[in-house]
């Protein structure tokens, strides 16, 4: 039986399919041999082929392995998923994943390549709440994500230079925890031999040629490809005198930059700073939390503050009282209970 006719302008899945069909071709394969080797059978792969069924992310990494055809599928499929990605950037990461250099600059949030997961949900549960994205398309980006960092950690490794503007230091993001959290591994990354991270000072105003973020690819092939984004789309900006322009205003910036060692005493102290907690105790519902061993009452703590507990000194109640993350204070008590202190 001859083969369906397929018209890849007819809709993306379509385009999809008629790309499969060529890469399988290309190979060598029947339908049935693809299905045995993917787990479908050769229906299906014709339902996949002429666009009437949708692929599963799984079954398009199976098929680019089987098929020997780099990320030509996956690149595809991220393509069908509407309004998950803005248009332009699944082309960006495809060229991100072959740069033998990535420089970024970066303003507000700590760009993906560096985010914790904990940090990227944050940002995705932030969109649903905004009405945004869907459940399902937070929940794709979030993986395309990963797995964005997953395939930029490989040998030999890129050399990945960042520029964070200080602001992405102190935008709350998943609260205290979270941004503590993403702290530590910007630092735990400015130690890797491929890592280069400074900070932009809010000092530079004017002086910071960026008005929005910024990408830069150096592929192995010498190519310089730009790339940046609006709200609603990325542009893959592959002019060289263009492209080359950035990278200039790329250097002075660097220049300009703290040293990664001043960064990274800049970053540290951020850290500090987000337990440096300033709270109106007015009117706090203080309650006994344990004794001295000659029964006066020694510490009281307030209940009913969102991820801080509130300690004071029962002898002095006038006096000031220290403000611990919640998730601390926990622990402190689990340890002393434990016996982790010795005897108290």
């Amino acid at each position: 039986m001859p083969e369906t006719e397929l018209d890849p302008s007819a809709s993306p899945l379509k385009a999809f399919g008629a790309q499969v069909r060529r890469l399988r071709k290309a190979a060598g394969l029947t339908q049935i041999d693809l299905g045995k080797i993917t787990g479908l059978s050769d229906s299906q792969i014709s339902n996949l082929e002429r666009g009437t069924r949708h692929p599963t992310l799984d079954w398009v990494r199976a098929s680019d392995s089987a098929l020997d055809s780099g990320d030509a599928l996956e690149i595809t499929f991220w393509s069908l998923k509407g309004t998950a990605l803005i248009p332009g950037y699944e082309e960006y990461v495809a060229k991100e994943r072959l740069a033998r250099v990535i420089k970024l600059f970066e303003l507000g949030i700590v760009p993906g390549l560096l985010q914790t997961p904990e940090y990227a949900k944050a940002l995705e549960d932030a969109s649903v709440a905004r009405g945004s994205a869907t459940v399902e398309q937070a929940a794709e980006r979030l993986r395309l994500l990963l797995d964005r960092q997953a395939r930029i950690d490989r040998q030999p490794a890129p050399l990945i230079h960042v520029i964070l503007d200080e602001s992405c230091l102190y935008t709350q993001v998943g609260g205290a925890k979270v941004l503590s959290g993403q702290l530590d591994r910007i630092e735990e990354l400015a130690s890797r031999p491929n890592y280069v991270v400074q900070i932009a000072p809010y000092s530079l105003g004017a002086l910071r040629p960026f008005m929005r973020s910024v990408s830069l690819l150096e592929l192995a092939d010498g190519a310089l490809l730009g790339y940046t984004e609006t709200h609603h789309r990325g542009y893959l900006e592959s002019d060289r005198a263009t492209a080359s322009r950035w990278a200039r205003e790329y250097d002075l910036l660097q220049v300009e930059a703290l040293s990664q060692a001043a960064s990274l005493t800049v970053i540290r102290n951020a850290r500090r700073g987000l337990f440096d907690m300033k709270v109106d105790l007015t009117g706090a519902p203080w309650r006994k939390s344990s004794y001295s061993g000659n029964g006066g009452q020694c510490i009281e703590v307030a209940d009913g503050y969102a991820g801080i507990m509130p300690v004071r000194d029962s002898k002095d109640p006038e006096g000031p009282a220290l403000v611990f993350p919640a998730d601390a204070f926990a622990a402190f008590v689990a340890s002393v209970k434990a016996g982790e202190f010795g005897e108290v």
